[in-house]
């Protein structure tokens, strides 16, 4: 059981939570109520995502060990759970597994699948390192989280069930709101991460500009996001599922200001905390996209 956990910690489970949803909603928007006919290809999506999904978060904590000390001694790795040989053994297995699962469903899961390891190696590596500095970091996980998971995913699955090359509003939509929530991520992630970043001397905006600074743009441009998802679909009322997504962006965008109003002071301990609640709006928004596609 410790050795279960020590591997449910290193693989981060909000973002594997996320990447579950993720791949479950776009599913479900090409399916179109035929969900149940295709739950193999459903089944080998969300394993190939999860591996590689492993083997990004695993590959930053590797580089990162010296760094996790200070800003996250609870990872396996920083706390000495496990041994950085366990570590490479499990980042490695899951990019190989990842790209054999991507090459059974489809060659352009493949690339997708191959395009975001490489992105997630060059965000934590050198001579890289898109982590030390605020913008390449933002960049990288939009890419990734933004427009490889939702546009490959959403292409990949239609390919598959549908035999077709094209993309609908939904998807284009929720494409635009996933990038600029994955920018936020970008800046977010480090409001607690402040200490280790300044002695690594990674470029964050928080440091180069200040925590408040940070949250202010970050809410203004998730904001942003939700009144441009709920105008798209302000002219669709017709039909249920545009009716659900527009009064479902509604109400996300007013528990979002509401939870932005809690937020009373800003140390460590709170950015912290309030991180984790952004998270739970990110895995809403493709629960409310897999909710109206049922």
């Amino acid at each position: 059981m410790k050795a279960i956990n020590s591997f449910i910690k290193f693989s981060r489970p909000h973002t594997i939570i996320g990447t579950c949803i993720s791949i479950a909603a776009l599913y479900a928007m090409v399916c179109q109520h035929s969900e149940l006919e295709h739950l193999s290809i459903l089944f080998l999506a969300i394993l190939t995502g999860l591996t590689c999904n492993i083997f990004i978060v695993g590959i930053n904590q590797i580089v990162d060990i010296e760094l996790d000390k200070i800003n996250k001694p609870y990872l396996p790795l920083a706390s000495g759970e496990i041994s950085i040989n366990t570590a490479k053994a499990i980042v490695y297995s899951s990019m190989v597994l990842s790209a054999l699962m991507a090459l059974y469903l489809s060659p352009i899961l493949l690339l997708i699948v191959s395009i975001s390891m490489l992105i997630g190696w060059a965000y934590s590596c050198p001579p890289f390192s898109l982590r030390k500095h605020h913008l390449p970091a933002a960049l990288a996980i939009s890419l990734v989280r933004g427009l490889m998971v939702n546009i490959g995913g959403y292409l990949v699955f239609n390919i598959l069930i549908n035999k077709r090359y094209s993309f609908e509003l939904d998807i284009m939509v929720l494409s635009v709101f996933i990038v600029a929530f994955s920018i936020v991520i970008a800046w977010f992630k480090d409001l607690p991460d402040m200490e280790g970043d300044e002695q690594f001397k990674i470029k964050s905006l928080a440091i180069l500009y200040s925590p408040k600074f940070t949250i202010i743009a970050g809410n203004t441009l998730i904001l942003l996001a939700y009144i441009f998802s709920i105008y798209k679909y302000v002219d669709l009322l017709n039909t249920s599922r545009y009716l659900i997504l527009f009064s479902g962006h509604i109400v996300l965008m007013v528990l979002f200001a509401l939870n932005l109003m809690g937020l009373k002071t800003l140390n460590k301990q709170t950015a912290k905390t309030y991180y984790k609640r952004f998270w739970l709006f990110f895995f809403a928004e493709y629960v409310l996209y897999l909710f109206a596609n049922l």
